[in-house]
């Protein structure tokens, strides 16, 4: 499945949930499934099943075709894009404190899609290590940042970068007294293995 297209799934998933005043938990109730699943599939770390999707979209006390509506890739192939720091579309991830993210944008590009996104990681933000389907690239853009991977951990600051397999289970943290920007690239590869 397209990766821009699970973006839009978990998106619209947490917009019409917070729209209809339902919570994580009552939605999975309503669909017959896990608040973790739920929780992973907003995140947009894993793939529901179709017969799972409508049960969810059913859940959520509205209709499959008003949920898909407006779906798509929306714009034709561009060499060149300009992205106004206006248009950096707020969202929320994991269930975490401190951990403000902004979607720049995703690009398809042959079997990999690119997604870049700005995180604003507060003073004592915190949630517990996650895993991607990507690998994923961190620039330092200002502040300091303790990033848990696996059993490791790595001090950066602004400046620094870090690259690694999203697999392995992680987490950043801000230790210090002052916000922690930073710029991350998740690259998904959808080559056959």
């Amino acid at each position: 499945m397209n990766e821009k297209l699970l973006l839009q799934i978990a998106r619209k998933l947490k917009e019409v949930r917070k729209i209809n005043g339902l919570t994580v938990q009552a939605v999975a109730e309503r669909a017959d499934v896990s608040k973790g699943l739920i929780s992973k599939i907003e995140n947009g770390r894993t793939i529901p099943s179709l017969p799972v999707l409508l049960s969810i979209i059913g859940g959520l006390e509205t209709n499959a075709e008003d949920f898909f509506h407006g779906f798509g890739n929306g714009e034709p192939h561009q060499d060149v894009r300009v992205i106004k720091k206006s248009e950096y579309d707020p969202f929320e991830k994991e269930e975490a404190e401190g951990f403000f993210y902004h979607h720049i944008t995703t690009t398809e590009i042959d079997k990999l899609t690119l997604e870049c996104v700005m995180l604003t990681l507060k003073p004592g933000a915190k949630r517990e290590k996650v895993v991607t389907d990507a690998y994923e690239y961190k620039y330092i853009l200002s502040g300091n940042v303790t990033y848990l991977i696996g059993e490791d951990e790595y001090e950066l600051e602004a400046g620094d970068s870090l690259y690694f397999n999203g697999r392995i289970p992680h987490v950043p943290e801000n230790r210090g007294t002052e916000d922690t920007v930073m710029l991350i690239v998740y690259l998904f590869d959808h080559s056959p293995s």
